[in-house]
């Protein structure tokens, strides 16, 4: 049981920061006064498109804004990646299942939190669910199931 405490104290952080109002997590004023990002302005300039009905500019957001944007999502991405290692590692550890079902079964689950945190920011002040961000969620998620199959492939290249 002790391979479960990884994944589960992971949720509980995953957990703790969707509870947190959008407000308590705002970066932006970091980003704007302690760092000088102008040099980030003629690369971002291009980037416009829209995400959960809004606008994704810096014309929208401002450069932190962007910036901010970015790693935001790319948080999701890794937070998730993290917690699919963490069933995988849970699951290789505590059963004898092939190497295809912990790997399917790492991503299942993550899936499966990453829609049940969505669920969580609806009934959390100030912030709002989006499939979205499941989307990014998964997107981690299958990016450790690659990273863990490419993994075994290469110490294991006779299966």
């Amino acid at each position: 049981m002790k391979y479960w405490l990884w994944p589960t104290l992971w949720m509980a952080v995953i957990f703790y920061s969707s509870a947190q109002p959008y407000q308590d997590q705002d970066i932006k004023p970091f980003l704007s006064g302690k760092l000088d990002l102008t040099f980030l302005k003629p690369i971002l300039e291009p980037l416009h498109f829209t995400y959960h009905h809004s606008e994704v500019s810096i014309a929208a957001l401002g450069t932190a804004g962007l910036v901010e944007f970015f790693i935001r999502k790319g948080a999701h991405i890794t937070v998730f990646l993290i917690l699919t290692l963490s069933f995988y590692y849970a699951l290789t550890k505590t059963s004898r299942l092939s190497l295809n079902v912990r790997l399917a079964l790492a991503w299942l689950l993550t899936v499966i939190y990453a829609i049940s945190d969505e669920w969580h920011q609806s009934i959390t002040p100030n912030r709002t669910p989006y499939f979205g961000d499941v989307i990014l969620d998964t997107t981690g998620a299958i990016i450790a199931v690659a990273i863990l199959f490419l993994l075994s492939r290469k110490m294991n290249p006779g299966k």
